[in-house]
């Protein structure tokens, strides 16, 4: 299990840093083509990028979790997958452990990117929803892949279940995220997506910090 967990932080890392190479790469090859004005516009267009991930930090007030994003977007445009953040996103107070919180999203994202991924879905798109009921966290992950039937659905937080197949080796994300949620004694769902998909939802009860140590 202590591999498995290990690879989203590996996978992050390495995409950042293609991110960034590729990024230096295009900004040489503007500039030896001598095309100023094109090279000011991308330069322009990274600006809108990092002011658009400084946000997460705005919106979700856990620092895990608000890097965890950045770093997962840069995973999903690698793979050529949009990831956004929903609308309703907020999340105004630290986790009381937060790894447990870490682990459940990165583990939902992963699982999504996959499914849009490894299917090749057009426009693939991954949302992402956080937000606070009381000291509930509760973390929503949607994709526009090919969803769960609703006769697997039962059994898809089971150690081993997988989309993939041959099975050997796989499950071990979502089994992981049932863990830890009934440790909370929480819920952990997944439905259809409204226009084809699947949603997956988790709150986690009394996982965030009192109201009075919530972040201004």
């Amino acid at each position: 299990m202590i591999l498995e967990t290990g690879r989203g932080p590996i996978a992050t890392a390495r995409a950042q840093h293609h991110e960034f190479a590729n990024c230096l790469h295009t900004m040489a090859g503007l500039l030896h083509m001598e095309m100023y004005d094109r090279a000011s516009e991308f330069i322009a267009e990274l600006t809108r990028i990092r002011t658009r991930e400084t946000q997460y930090a705005d919106r979700v007030r856990e620092p895990v979790l608000s890097a965890l994003l950045v770093g997962k977007s840069a995973v999903a445009a690698e793979r050529g997958v949009v990831l956004r953040i929903g609308a309703g996103t907020d999340l105004p107070r630290r986790a009381l452990v937060p790894h447990d919180l870490m682990m459940v999203l990165g583990n939902l994202i992963d699982n999504a990117l996959d499914s849009v991924a490894s299917h090749r879905v057009p426009d693939s798109r991954v949302d992402v929803s956080i937000w606070a009921e009381g000291d509930t966290a509760v973390l929503r992950v949607a994709d526009n892949g090919p969803g769960v039937p609703p006769d697997a659905r039962p059994f898809v937080f089971l150690k081993g279940w997988s989309t993939k197949q041959p099975h050997g080796g796989r499950g071990m994300g979502l089994a992981q995220v049932r863990w830890i949620t009934d440790r909370y004694d929480g819920t952990a769902t997944v439905d259809e997506r409204v226009g084809g998909g699947a949603v997956f939802t988790v709150r986690l009860p009394r996982a965030l910090a009192p109201e009075a140590t919530a972040v201004r």
